[in-house]
């Protein structure tokens, strides 16, 4: 695999990612968990993709572009401190908490399903 084809599965895996998560950011709101979702949803998905026996390619263009421009870990961090700094202190404990057992939790059944399917 040349230089380029990499660089081409990445980038075409990352608009779809991208793409998909404001699709679904204008489904679920903001104040109800579209970061959650994404989290959650890319999560699962990255680990069938890291599970599932699929080509370099495939992996780049799934795992490298979509999970990651469909997941946002920035906007996770960002909206916690936010929670914190305007006191809801409890909410951002509880928004922490349920973001990243989530998504471990999402990975691990994501993993667990592609690994009995493949």
């Amino acid at each position: 695999m040349g230089v380029v084809t990499p660089l081409l599965f990445v980038g075409l895996g990352g608009v779809a990612g991208a793409l998909a998560r404001h699709l679904l950011g204008e489904r679920v709101d903001a104040r109800t968990g579209d970061t959650l979702a994404v989290n959650v949803l890319g999560s699962l998905a990255l680990g069938a993709v890291l599970a599932a026996p699929v080509g370099e390619g495939a992996a780049l263009a799934l795992g490298t572009g979509f999970c990651g421009a469909f997941t946002t870990f920035s906007t996770f961090a960002f909206e916690t401190v936010r929670l914190f700094e305007t006191g809801e202190r409890r909410r951002a404990l509880a928004s922490a908490a349920v973001n990243l057992g989530g998504a471990l939790a999402a990975v691990w059944v994501g993993s667990t399903v592609a690994a009995a399917v493949w």
